[in-house]
């Protein structure tokens, strides 16, 4: 099956959770949550406990301690069935043109953001900082970036009000990890990305797109090429954020997709994308992975987590609809 004509929504028969939290809560104990850009550090880290212990703890209501674990940096690519086969999971740029990299490092592509108006893009929040755009912007410049193989430049960002920063913070009840780019000048029209605007996203399928590392899902996370892949996945929870479940395909309980797969590495930011009549629209944002162990990401059983657009439409047609003012610098506005 193509990417553009994503399979129809299944109901899956497998796992049960309870509802994901936005203050990371989890139902399975000792879960870890973790920002996709940010896992090659986390697992190479022999200190991984100790950086734990320091970064935060959050008490469940049942009175046990769980121990979380939040890191952003670059993100990475998609992580496949492992018995679907590597090339097809190969995605045309030229399919997804409003779909671009944030930042390029070598043969990496450091997080994503997708076009939802000529002159706005949406990423993931902590992108800013895990990418060079929040410093080059803070320095009194511009951030160069390439959409529909057209160059471009970003002269400010705004930040979800819900979006408390970085470090502990970022694991505040109702955090929201969005922020908007402006560009200096419009790209094309035709490369925009609708919103989703219904309230349906349960049970439904949806694509990912993503450069970086890949893998499958009987090893996780391997390599990267720089290559964008895409993959598809069903919402197995709609709250406050999309919730996503790596499905096994061996499981004869579970209802793996053919396409099955989750974002990894470098792939924050990145966008969920839902067919309404035929037409891509944006429903979520790559934010990160839950997963018990560091060294276990990108498995089968991984639960990934997107923002939820369709909460937080206000906000975006706020800024987009012509509210938004230039600042007389560059800045980090939050409203």
């Amino acid at each position: 099956m193509p990417p553009s004509q994503p399979s129809r929504a299944r109901t899956r028969n497998g796992f049960s959770f309870s509802g994901y939290k936005p203050d990371f809560s989890y139902s399975r104990s000792s879960a870890l949550a973790v920002g996709f850009d940010g896992l090659v550090s986390l697992m190479t880290n022999s200190r991984l406990m100790r950086w734990v212990n320091k970064s935060a703890g959050a008490r469940l209501s049942g009175g046990w301690l769980l121990l979380l674990c939040l890191v952003l940096m670059p993100a990475d690519a998609i992580v496949i069935r492992h018995d679907t086969g590597y090339t097809r999971y190969f995605a045309s740029e030229a399919d997804y043109p409003g779909v671009f990299p944030l930042s390029r490092q070598g043969r990496r592509k450091v997080c994503v953001a997708t076009l939802v108006a000529p002159q706005w893009a949406l990423t993931a929040a902590h992108c800013l900082t895990e990418t060079p755009i929040q410093e080059t912007l803070a320095a009194g410049g511009v951030f160069a970036v390439e959409i529909n193989r057209q160059s471009h430049v970003i002269d400010a960002l705004y930040q979800h009000p819900g979006w408390p920063g970085a470090g502990s913070a970022r694991l505040l009840p109702q955090q929201t990890d969005l922020a908007l780019l402006h560009l200096a000048t419009p790209a094309s029209a035709s490369a925009v990305i609708g919103l989703y605007r219904g309230d349906q996203e349960q049970a439904q399928t949806m694509t990912f797109l993503g450069w970086g590392f890949t893998g499958i899902g009987t090893t996780g996370t391997a390599a990267a090429d720089g290559r964008l892949r895409f993959a598809q996945n069903t919402v197995e929870r709609a709250a406050e954020r999309l919730r996503f479940e790596f499905d096994d395909p061996r499981d004869t309980e579970a209802t793996a997709l053919e396409f099955e797969g989750i974002p990894g590495l470098d792939d924050s930011g990145g966008p969920a994308l839902i067919s309404e009549e035929g037409v891509m629209q944006l429903a979520g944002i790559a934010v990160g992975e839950l997963t018990h162990q560091a060294d276990r990401t990108g498995r089968y059983g991984a639960v990934v987590v997107y923002e939820r657009i369709s909460r937080h439409l206000d906000w975006i047609d706020a800024q987009v609809k012509g509210e938004w003012s230039a600042p007389e610098t560059p800045d980090l506005a939050t409203d």
